[in-house]
């Protein structure tokens, strides 16, 4: 009971589903449906971009089922060399090879008897551990390096990938029988360029995390900082995020300023609000031409929404508080 305790200690889950922070229709949907399956015991493929927040909801999956009680344990299938991959998921017996540890070792899928078992980046498995793992989730039993004795195994299996398996399959570089027998039911996280709407909710929560984690004070982002965030297209997704809030904030702080400011965000920002005046024909500075541009973008926009303020924020991808300044700001009101 003492080395079960301390397995699920060390290998736990901290995100819950009140965790995971949006009110986007696609992002709310997803967040439903993985509730929802959270409440059977299938295997669950979780796809979506890097930094989408994959992990989070495996968590979020583990500790509202019925497995909760038992430990979530990750590897990580891309970060582990070939050759240790299969000891880690299967673990082996005492004198299995040269530097074998005394007694022998568990591997993971022993360690999360009970529980959930997550197979991070999947994709990047080798073809011949895919053989292997094909087994161990059709059998139902995991077989030790050097040992004889099938062992039972009682998990749950997570696998999430940010790579097109259809296409390795196609190509022959992923197995299509433990393709489809992880994909029994799919959970596909949407980026967040998709979920724009977020980014706010997005920043006041990790603003308050990263505040407890540095050991600062920011209050929060200013109007202008967060149509900055709003209009960039985040290919790395809320892990980008939290990482350039983290990177501002630090700077802020050192600033001794309590309130984000476009200032910074030296990387985004400096194409799109740089002080360097280009002049056409002597006559026009660049704030004024861009200015211009993006008055007549939002007519067009308007007009092909047929004044629908929803439809035209959608149509600019841009959040809807942000359409709304940018109208003040030119009268179009």
């Amino acid at each position: 009971n003492f080395y079960k305790d301390q397995v699920i200690q060390i290998y736990s889950a901290k995100w819950c589903f009140d965790n995971l922070i949006g009110q986007s229709p696609n992002f709310l949907t997803t967040k439903n449906m993985a509730w929802q399956l959270s409440q059977t015991v299938s295997t669950i493929l979780i796809t979506g971009e890097s930094g989408t927040g994959k992990e989070l909801f495996a968590q979020a999956i583990h500790n509202s089922s019925a497995r909760c009680a038992g430990p979530f344990v990750r590897i990580n299938c891309a970060a582990l060399p070939d050759n240790l991959l299969e000891s880690e998921l299967f673990g082996y017996e005492e004198g299995a090879f040269t530097g074998a540890r005394k007694g022998g070792k568990p591997g993971k899928f022993d360690l999360a008897k009970g529980g959930t078992i997550f197979l991070d980046e999947i994709g990047d498995m080798p073809l011949t551990m895919q053989t292997k793992l094909l087994t161990v989730l059709q059998e139902r039993v995991v077989e030790r390096i050097g040992g004889t004795n099938p062992i039972p195994i009682d998990v749950r299996v997570i696998a999430a990938t940010n790579r097109d398996l259809e296409k390795m399959v196609a190509e022959q570089t992923f197995r299509e029988d433990l393709y489809y027998r992880l994909n029994v039911v799919r959970l596909t996280i949407p980026p967040l360029r998709e979920r724009v709407g977020d980014i706010s909710l997005l920043v006041d929560d990790l603003i308050k995390r990263l505040n407890a984690h540095l050991r600062t004070n920011i209050q929060g982002i200013n109007p202008p900082a967060l149509d900055l965030l709003q209009s960039y297209r985040w290919p790395g997704n809320v892990r980008e995020l939290e990482n350039l809030l983290e990177r501002a904030m630090n700077l802020c702080h050192m600033n001794q300023q309590s309130l984000l400011k476009v200032e910074h965000f030296p990387s985004l920002g400096n194409s799109k609000f740089s002080k360097i005046e280009i002049l056409d024909n002597g006559q026009t500075a660049l704030p004024d031409l861009l200015d211009g541009i993006e008055e007549q973008l939002l007519l067009k926009a308007l007009h092909e929404a047929d004044g629908n303020k929803a439809k035209t924020a959608k149509i600019l991808g841009i959040h809807s508080s942000a359409l709304y300044r940018k109208l003040k700001k030119y009268g179009l009101e």
